[in-house]
């Protein structure tokens, strides 16, 4: 053994993975140093999080060859992981929700239920002393916020002797200041002698964190970059394998007149806690409204109350009608979505849930265009023509990958059944226009174009809601942000007028002197 190779925490030797006819991974190699940081970069669907899960023991690859520390080595299982010091945090994290932290530390461990809790809390307050974590061993799951969520996890793989860190998308959910705290972190372990890499899309995170870039494209290795000779537009271009704008087009638009108000607006959830407590803003023709907010803070029942898809227990919603010539605000509360519908009101929403809410997994593309456009000509004989030109265009317009108009879009991937949804909406040509994560899952060629789409309809005039979750997005694309907090708005205010420090602030809790602006 040589020592070259004891400089290596994980050296992957071309791995590949099939999944029925697809090839996830195909002969790609992958070397982590010791006490660094190595980030996987790639588009959707380019293997990084398969190629990972083989490393974490999730999946058994089908040809190559894996060493720890020098040592070849067969992992069929996380157990089998965890023993060579291989932990992996995934993006849903794996928590019982009723336990403590602490509780969900240890469980699982050999012990059973004699576990001697005082010990238990001051080994987790020690690494978290170790390495700058913010956790209470006794505070429950169900009480924490995301951040705190994924602390546990990382502590959890940390308790359990890990050395080598698999983090899957981790600033996914997370604002500025949580991002901020969690790359201190890393570095910190980093400096203790752990091995990470760093599963991401971000290309400012990649830059900001990592020492090394390992770059996947379509289940192939393309090559690994030292960080610190690397740009944004050269990672960019090996990712998706030609050079593409970063620039975000936010066109110059005259404001019109506004197309709904939201006025005191409060759902409840199930539970009976307040999702929405008191929300008020108003969406302008011609403009992009952003919102933004921690996961959970009430954006889903936003977006569901306006199309009429969740129960309003106070508030209204007024959408600008036109009735005989003259320009009415109509309270759609208490409406169904199908209500709405026949009153010609011209609103179109796409859910975060692509398949439960958007589109129908068993039937084909033209099927599902046809569904938006069915309640216009109902009866016997359908129009399909009119639908299938849609779905065409669509294909050629979106770059959808797909073997015809008359596949079943849940053999699509989510990316793409993405763009069907978005684009079949628009297609429809709608006046309001309300969009959750329309980016989620979508690679960055993709997403760019999906900023694209939603720039041309803001120029026809349409009032376009935007809820997003990355600061930055929603900087660049947005002519105001909402931001909610708890269910209640933070604050609406101007990108050139904020920062995106502030933003996260605001997201985190909720100020009385925040500028509304209108």
């Amino acid at each position: 053994m040589d020592g070259h190779t004891l400089d290596y925490a994980v050296q992957m030797k071309n791995i590949t993975k099939f999944f029925g006819t697809v090839t996830a991974n195909h002969q790609v190699s992958l070397e982590l140093r010791n006490g660094e940081i190595l980030a996987l970069l790639g588009e959707n669907g380019s293997g990084k999080t398969t190629l990972m899960n083989m490393l974490s023991g999730i999946y058994f690859p089908d040809s190559g060859t894996i060493k720890i520390r020098g040592r070849e080595v067969t992992i069929r299982s996380p157990r089998d992981a965890f023993e060579l010091g291989i932990g992996m945090i995934h993006q849903h994290y794996k928590l019982v929700e009723p336990l403590t932290a602490a509780e969900n530390i240890v469980l699982g461990l050999p012990g059973g239920m004699y576990v001697n809790r005082r010990q238990v809390n001051e080994k987790v307050r020690e690494i978290s002393r170790r390495y700058q974590f913010d956790l209470n061993p006794k505070k429950k799951i169900y009480s924490m916020s995301v951040s705190e969520k994924q602390t546990v996890e990382i502590l959890k793989a940390l308790y359990r002797g890990a050395e080598i860190l698999i983090l899957d998308e981790p600033t996914a959910v997370l604002t500025p200041q949580e991002t901020e705290k969690l790359f201190t972190v890393l570095r910190n372990m980093k400096e203790d002698g752990k091995s990470i890499i760093i599963i991401t899309h971000k290309l400012h995170e990649v830059l900001a964190i990592s020492d090394r870039v390992t770059i996947l494209r379509k289940g192939e290795y393309i090559g690994t970059v030292e960080t610190a000779a690397a740009t944004q537009e050269d990672l960019t271009e090996k990712m998706v394998g030609r050079p593409i704008s970063l620039e975000i087009e936010r066109p110059k638009t005259q404001r019109g007149e506004e197309m709904l108000k939201v006025v005191d607006l409060t759902c409840l959830r199930p539970d009976r806690v307040k999702a929405l407590n008191k929300v008020s803003f108003s969406a302008y023709a011609g403009e992009i409204l952003g919102i933004a907010g921690i996961a959970g803070s009430g954006q889903k029942e936003l977006c569901e109350a306006i199309a009429g898809l969740y129960p309003v227990s106070g508030g209204s919603i007024l959408y600008n009608c036109q009735t005989d010539g003259t320009q009415v605000m109509e309270n759609i509360v208490g409406q169904r979505s199908d209500q709405i519908y026949r009153k010609g009101i011209s609103m179109a929403f796409v859910p975060e849930d692509r398949l439960g809410m958007g589109l129908v997994g068993s039937m084909d593309m033209v099927d599902n265009v046809m569904l938006r456009s069915y309640r216009r000509n109902p009866g016997i004989f359908v129009d399909r023509k009119k639908p299938k030109e849609i779905s065409e265009k669509l294909i050629r317009d979106l770059e959808i990958q797909t073997p015809g108009v008359h596949t079943p879009v849940r053999r699509l991937s989510g990316g793409n059944v993405q763009k069907i949804l978005l684009g079949r909406e628009i297609a429809y040509e709608p006046l309001v226009l309300v969009v959750a994560y329309p980016v989620r899952g979508l690679d960055i060629n993709s997403s760019y174009k999906i900023y694209d789409m939603l720039g041309e309809q803001k120029k026809k005039g349409v009032a376009v809601i935007f809820v997003g979750e990355d600061l930055d997005v929603l900087m660049e694309i947005s002519d105001r942000i909402l931001v909610l907090c708890g269910g209640k708005v933070s604050g609406v205010v101007k990108p050139e007028e904020t920062t995106k420090e502030k933003l996260g602030l605001m997201m985190l809790r909720v100020t009385q002197d925040e500028e509304v602006i209108e």
